[in-house]
């Protein structure tokens, strides 16, 4: 318990938060490989994903594509791209583009996927264009699953980005490094608590958009059913006795 009281009083001591190399300047670092890679993830991933689940063309392929990419050793493929392209941002910033891809297209295709396909040939049976089927019925139906695959992409890339230091010094790993060579234990666990805090944050957000952007003609829907199951007219059987009369 005294070692997170350390950690915490290392956080918030203004030697340690401000300066060129202090806990903001970290943190931004931090954030800026997640944000970055998971916009070039997306670029890439998103619109190859919505077309595989539009068209059922080349899921297979994306599966076992998915799968190989995750199976990748982070710090190994940083290395690799530390050697090819030299030390600095941009080694760091390819290693979790690749990391980040499998969620984001395995959550845009299985959100366009997951619609009914009574919708999509009701759609289509009005006169829609496919590239209207698309955006205006799979994507929107399919947008939660998306969210969720932005989500677990940014939770692994904000999870990861500390070995960034590795290849171009930066990031909160810095002070995790420093921590274990010098056995400052305060540092070590003060920098693992706000690598713990950025994922929670960045988890909350994701899952408060994941539930703001569920249609809410899906919600009703759900709803209307069950209800309309429920309150079904039952036949009246009559009275024999009136009947007689």
């Amino acid at each position: 318990m005294d070692l997170f009281l350390d950690g915490f009083a290392w956080i918030f001591d203004p030697a340690h938060l401000n300066g060129p190399g202090g806990v903001w300047v970290r943190i931004a670092e931090q954030l800026s490989y997640t944000f970055g890679a998971v916009a070039i993830a997306a670029v890439i991933a998103i619109p190859l994903g919505l077309w595989i689940g539009h068209t059922g063309r080349g899921r297979d392929v994306a599966v076992l594509t998915s799968g190989g990419l995750r199976a990748l050793p982070s710090l190994g493929l940083l290395i690799i791209f530390a050697l090819a392209i030299g030390i600095g941002f941009k080694a760091p910033l390819l290693a979790f583009v690749i990391l980040a891809i499998p969620s984001l297209l395995s959550g845009a295709y299985a959100g366009v996927e997951a619609v009914d396909k009574r919708t999509v040939d009701a759609a289509r049976a009005q006169g829609m264009t496919e590239w209207q089927v698309l955006t205006k019925v799979e994507l929107p139906l399919g947008l939660p699953l998306l969210i969720g695959g932005i989500r677990s992409g940014v939770l692994q890339v904000v999870a990861t980005a500390t070995l960034a230091y590795f290849a171009s010094g930066g990031a909160l790993g810095v002070f995790i490094n420093d921590g274990l060579k010098t056995r400052n234990y305060a540092e070590l666990i003060g920098a693992s608590l706000i690598v713990t805090v950025l994922a929670l944050v960045l988890e909350g957000i994701f899952a408060l958009l994941q539930r703001l952007f569920v249609p809410r003609g899906v919600t009703a829907g759900r709803v209307s059913e069950v209800r309309s199951r429920s309150v079904r007219p039952r036949a009246v059987v009559g009275n024999p006795i009136q009947e007689g009369k």
